[in-house]
This record gives structure tokens, sequence and C-alpha cells, in this order.
């Protein structure tokens, strides 16, 4: 499971600075495909291997949906707020949170 969450983690760091460095960097304002031939294939074999571990792991292909939806908006509001300053903290944000972390938690635990 463990594994499976680190790619998770991988992948959505990646996939992050994929679609969003656009708007940090100018460099990358204009520069769609150079991003996705640069991304692409290490975000897709990331997933890949998310999936394999947490279907591994619980035997449920839901149990990796769910875990990776939890862990890429836990990652995306701290990126997120680390390159563009978007406020983690608002009532919105924090709920949604709480809930994405409820989410990997109930898929962890329970059995």
């Amino acid at each position: 499971m463990k594994y499976g969450i680190l790619f998770f983690v991988a992948a959505n760091i990646l996939a992050w600075f994929q679609y969003n460095s656009q708007f940090v960097w100018e460099w990358w304002r204009d520069k769609p495909i150079t991003s996705s031939v640069i991304f692409a294939i290490p975000v897709g074999l990331c997933f890949w291997h998310a999936t394999k571990h947490i279907v591994g792991a619980t035997g449920e292909l839901w149990a990796g949906k769910l875990i990776g939806f939890g862990v890429s908006n836990f990652l995306f509001a701290i990126m997120t707020y680390v390159f563009l300053k978007e406020s983690i903290f608002t009532t919105k944000t924090i709920l949604c949170l709480s809930l994405a972390t409820l989410i990997i938690v109930i898929q962890m635990f329970w059995k």
C-alpha cells in the first residue's frame, strides 16, 4: 500500500508541474507540447505503478481510484499554495481537504 501511495504522490507532483508550470514560470506559458513530452510518460508510469500496488494490497480497483483522488487533492492544495500563493485556509478548501483525508483513511483502514 505504501508504495502505491508514494507512486501517487510522485505522479501528482509531476502532473501538477505538467499542467500548472504555465502559471508559475513565463517560459512555460506557450509550450504545451514540450510540457506533455517531458512529463507524460513519467506521470503515466507512476499512475500505472500506483494502481498496481494499491490493487495488489487491497484487491479493489475502487480503493486505488479513491486513494489517488485523496492524494491528488491534498498535494494540489499544498503545491498551489507553495508556488502560486493561493490560500489553503478557506473554509471550503479546508473542508474539502478534510474529506479527501477521510477518503484515504477509510480506504486504507476499513476492511
